[in-house]
């Protein structure tokens, strides 16, 4: 039977999930310099189109469709074919299916924005979207179905997660760490500094995607329940606590705190927590929230040991933390918090930490060498980095024939 109250609550939960993108793309592009701003954010921006039309005519059914072997949903619901204002009984009893499809959606279009922030201001705009209209037909939707999807094997085999700490923070992170070897680093990397040019606009997309992160973790709940509640508490207890835990590595490995770690903090907590949130009590996300910022911070922090320039931390964050609350989840999780969910180890469930960490391997690996087969691809037949002039002028110009400011 459809409930209002659920209908209402899930598509408001869409609405905020749909802002974390544009959230994202001030996120960015706070973070880049000056000449490549609108370049950074038509690249997450336009993910709301591109993927958004890619979900409806075959995503959706690929991901949520009626299985096939465990591996993929079949095509019976392509272009929506079916998906009516009717619940569904194998998702979500009391909302119309076509909810469901479009709160689905919105997580499909924040995934492969995600991983732009891996090689911003050294890639042109065409062939990304070449990429990540193959990226998301190839890993995500797989992906979606394996843990999301009804007889998806990973979930069949109990690997849980709630609301996409594998299915997009592990897979954007995966595919992030592939960009970076077959891109390689931005012109003059380890040789100069790259500051930020606006990182107050950087604090306003992180109020937005935190802001948004309550419809992410809250909405999958699926209902206005119990869970929900759980979830939407956890999400901020975690965000919080990662702030201070980054805020103090940086005091006792820098001296000093910065506006930027603490903002990092807070995407490193929400992240993490994702995956964990319907399962774990206030003070199992606080513990959680400050593992992250502690382990995210050393992730981040190692890249410069390891050459890697991952311009805007999606490895160090969201692939580290989407594995590392993958991984809480077999901890911490207890079915007093969700009777509809598992015990972790503390609760004396051992095996459900090796599944979770199965769910890591399989996903992350999957998703790193499909993306570079992807990328490789690309790269040989498109050119997918920008030139060297054009990186010197900068992608707005290069690539949209456009300035953010007009001196």
């Amino acid at each position: 039977m459809i409930s209002a109250a659920d209908t209402a609550f899930i598509l408001a939960a869409a609405g905020l999930v749909l802002l974390m993108t544009p959230g994202l793309a001030l996120f960015y592009a706070g973070m880049v310099r000056s000449k490549n701003v609108l370049g950074t954010m038509m690249q997450s921006f336009f993910m709301i189109a591109l993927i958004s039309v890619e979900w409806v005519y075959l995503g959706y059914s690929m991901s949520f469709g009626p299985d096939v072997g465990g591996v993929i949903g079949d095509l019976s619901w392509v272009a929506l074919n079916g998906v009516t204002t009717a619940p569904s009984p194998d998702y979500a009893t009391t909302i119309p299916q076509i909810v469901f499809m479009i709160y689905q959606c919105m997580f499909a279009v924040i995934t492969p924005a995600l991983i732009t922030g891996a090689f911003a201001e050294r890639v042109r705009f065409v062939p990304f979207l070449v990429f990540a209209l193959s990226w998301a037909i190839l890993v995500y939707n797989p992906v979606c179905h394996w843990v999301w999807g009804k007889g998806g094997w990973l979930g069949n085999m109990g690997v849980m997660d709630f609301a996409g700490g594998l299915v997009v923070h592990v897979t954007c992170g995966a595919a992030a760490l592939a960009a970076i070897l077959v891109i390689g680093p931005r012109r003059g990397y380890g040789k100069r500094s790259f500051i930020p040019h606006n990182l107050p606009m950087t604090f306003v997309g992180t109020g937005l995607l935190w802001f948004g992160w309550f419809g992410f973790n809250g909405g999958s709940a699926l209902a206005a329940n119990e869970v929900a509640a759980t979830a939407f508490v956890a999400t901020h207890l975690a965000g919080m606590a990662a702030v201070l835990m980054w805020v103090v590595m940086e005091w006792f490995f820098l001296g000093k705190a910065t506006t930027l770690g603490a903002m990092s903090g807070a995407i490193a907590g929400l992240a993490t927590i994702t995956p964990a949130a319907g399962f774990v009590g206030p003070n199992s996300a606080i513990v959680i929230g400050c593992i992250a910022g502690m382990v995210c911070f050393g992730a981040v922090n190692l890249k410069v040991k390891l050459k890697l320039d991952d311009s805007l931390d999606v490895v160090g964050i969201h692939g580290v933390g989407g594995a590392v609350g993958t991984l809480a989840l077999g901890v911490f999780a207890s079915t007093i918090v969700n009777p509809g969910g598992v015990d972790g180890l503390l609760a004396g469930n051992i095996a459900q930490l090796g599944k979770q960490a199965f769910g890591v391997i399989v996903v992350g690996s999957y998703t790193f060498v499909v993306s570079w087969i992807l990328l490789k691809i690309v790269h040989s037949t498109m050119g997918l980095r920008v030139t060297e002039e054009a990186e010197v002028t900068g992608l707005d110009y290069a690539e949209h024939s456009e300035a953010a400011y007009n001196s």
